[in-house]
This record gives C-alpha cells, sequence and structure tokens, in this order.
C-alpha cells in the first residue's frame, strides 16, 4: 500500500487509475487536436463564429487557436506515448507531462468558454477538468 498523510491506494488501483486517465486523454486530446489541424479553417469559423460575445478576444483568435492546438496535440502525444511505453505503471516522464498538458489545454479551453460566455460548455469542461486533477493526484501518490 502507498500511503500519503492517512491516504492509503493498492498499487495495482494506482496503475489502473493512471492507464484510465491517460487513454481518456489520448483519446480526447489526439482527436480534438487532429481535427484542429485537419479542418483548421472550420475550427477557426466556428471559434469566431462563439466568440463574437467577446470582441477584446478577435484580434487575438489565430493565435489563440493555435496556441490550444498545440496544447492538445502535446497533451495527447504524451498521454499516447505513454500509453504505448507504459510510462503510466511507473508514474514516468511521459504520462506524467500527457496529464499536466491536458490540464493545460482544459484551463485554456475554460477561459475561452467563460470569456464567450457559453455557460454550458464551460460546465462540460469543469468535468474533464475533475478527471485531470485526479490524474494528477494518482500520479502524485506512490512514485
Amino acid at each position: 500500500m502507498e500511503t500519503v498523510g492517512t491516504l492509503s491506494a493498492d498499487p495495482g488501483f494506482l496503475t489502473f487509475a493512471r492507464f484510465a486517465v491517460v487513454a481518456f486523454f489520448a483519446i480526447v486530446f489526439l482527436q480534438s487536436g487532429l481535427n484542429k489541424v485537419v479542418d483548421s479553417e472550420g475550427n477557426m469559423a466556428y471559434l469566431q463564429e462563439s466568440f463574437s460575445q467577446a470582441p477584446t478576444l478577435q484580434g487575438m483568435m489565430g493565435s489563440m487557436f493555435w496556441a490550444l492546438t498545440a496544447l492538445e496535440l502535446a497533451a495527447g502525444v504524451f498521454c499516447g506515448l505513454g500509453l504505448v511505453t507504459f510510462s503510466f505503471v511507473s508514474g514516468g516522464f511521459l504520462a506524467r507531462w500527457g496529464i499536466r498538458f491536458a490540464t493545460l489545454a482544459l484551463l485554456a479551453l475554460i477561459f475561452g468558454q467563460r470569456m464567450a460566455k457559453d455557460y454550458g460548455g464551460a460546465a462540460v469542461v469543469a468535468a474533464y477538468f475533475a478527471v485531470a486533477l485526479l490524474g494528477n493526484i494518482v500520479f502524485a501518490l506512490g512514485r
């Protein structure tokens, strides 16, 4: 058993929890990042419409779009590599950084949705953010 304060967890549980979170974000962010690369025009048009309520961000749409795409691709690639190298078992470099990039990408997404006054969309991202926080916790346990 791994123990942190009064919290203890079975190593097998930690390994499975790490696998599940890393697999989840590999799927989410590889799909989302690749979709933004393949259909950048369609995604930019959607974002322009979404951010019509946030005129202060209109001039930064292109740079924000590509920064978010880079974060999503980094999260997806690091999580994907963490899966194929079994980095999640030992709490290793690739999977751990994949979760960190996923957390940063989700913060960027929730910022954008709040600025666009898309409160329903921000609530959905908050659920993904909760998964990211749990992922960070299970990687912090049992090094």
